[in-house]
């Protein structure tokens, strides 16, 4: 009965996110178009609609408001988190579909990031390593900031943000089957319709893509995603009783294509002397392609990354059950051995002139 439940959500919310974007392909003439005169800093040499992030919206708030109905009691339990969430939430699509609109100012951006961050912060979704409150709280605004501006750069080419994010979501999900068992609960059944959601957006963003994420998706996944490693692989070491620094180590190796993608241009724009947060063609994905790579090949290559670093992420975390110290070990060498591959690849083949 409970699987039944959860393929019951998941298959409705790959439906909603498919009928709404094929809506969005529909009704799109210029709202949301993106590229036209912007060709030099995206991949994608095509104008195409940038609302890929209102199906997203639309399923979550669908999503939200069923399971606040059918889980009333459970919801009472966590009524400040889940408010937190869903304003936090809606604040970065806000924000980000006036971006996708207006081209709203980077300082503009980073405030709302903030606000987010502190949100979570109000709403007693924080990230635990040093219980030190004031300090965790820093922590916890920084890492909301980090992935929605990770995941907006990760944004460059078809299917690669929304691949990985349908794994990190994946993986939170395994976590928390794992560590609290294999029941229905309020986060158990949004991660699953988030992830379809995302499955239902890939469908059109996948190679040769109709549609993009845009700042609307990027920034909402943004915090979808900060969410979810906050209550899972951040809090995972309380289930086995062992140190607070396993979040961030299962929380990295589930981000590991994300991060070694971000890790990797702002190394290189620092070392040419630009500005990290200016954009270009100069990712991990775009150099894939100057190294002789189609955009279907460098997908399945960020598609592959994102299923292993998932199932590294729940090995781990079983590891560390027995060997916290094993499992931060291999988790890091994990993820400097992608970035040392990735980052290898940037330096060795160029965009040809």
């Amino acid at each position: 009965m409970v699987l039944l439940y959860f393929l019951l959500v998941l298959f409705s919310s790959i439906a909603i996110s498919a009928i709404g974007n094929s809506l969005v392909l529909n009704f799109a003439k210029t709202l949301g178009i993106r590229n036209k005169n912007n060709i030099t800093v995206r991949w994608s040499n095509e104008s195409k609609p940038s609302l890929g992030g209102v199906s997203m919206f639309l399923v979550f708030v669908v999503s939200g408001f069923v399971v606040s109905i059918l889980l009333n009691e459970e919801l009472q339990l966590i009524k400040n988190e889940y408010l937190g969430f869903l304003l936090a939430s809606s604040a970065a699509f806000a924000m980000g579909i006036s971006d996708d609109a207006y081209d709203t100012k980077p300082w503009f951006k980073l405030l709302i990031q903030i606000t987010c961050g502190v949100i979570f912060v109000f709403s007693d979704i924080t990230i635990d390593l040093f219980n030190q409150p004031i300090l965790d709280a820093l922590i916890t605004i920084l890492w909301v900031v980090i992935l929605m501006n990770s995941l907006n750069m990760l944004d460059n080419m078809d299917g690669i943000a929304g691949t990985v994010t349908l794994f990190v979501l994946i993986s939170c999900l395994l976590v928390l089957f794992v560590s609290s068992g294999f029941f229905i609960s309020i986060w158990s059944l949004l991660l699953i319709a988030c992830a379809g959601t995302m499955i239902g957006f890939l469908i059109y963003n996948i190679h040769p893509s109709k549609l993009f994420m845009g700042d609307g998706g990027s920034q909402f996944t943004g915090v979808i995603v900060a969410f979810f490693t906050i209550k899972t692989l951040f809090h995972a070491n309380e289930s086995i009783g062992t140190t607070s620094w396993l979040g961030p180590c299962l929380a990295l190796v589930a981000l590991t294509p994300a991060a070694a993608d971000t890790l990797t241009v702002v190394i290189n724009r620092l070392k040419a002397g630009r500005s990290p947060m200016v954009g270009g063609k100069d990712h991990t994905t775009h150099h894939l392609v100057y190294s002789g790579k189609s955009d279907s090949q460098v997908w399945k290559v960020f598609l592959g990354l994102s299923i292993l670093s998932s199932v590294m992420t729940v090995l781990l975390y079983i590891l560390a059950a027995n060997s916290t110290m094993a499992a931060g070990i291999i988790g890091i060498v994990y993820f400097l051995s992608v970035f040392s591959f990735l980052h290898r690849k940037t330096i060795k083949y160029q965009q040809k002139a």
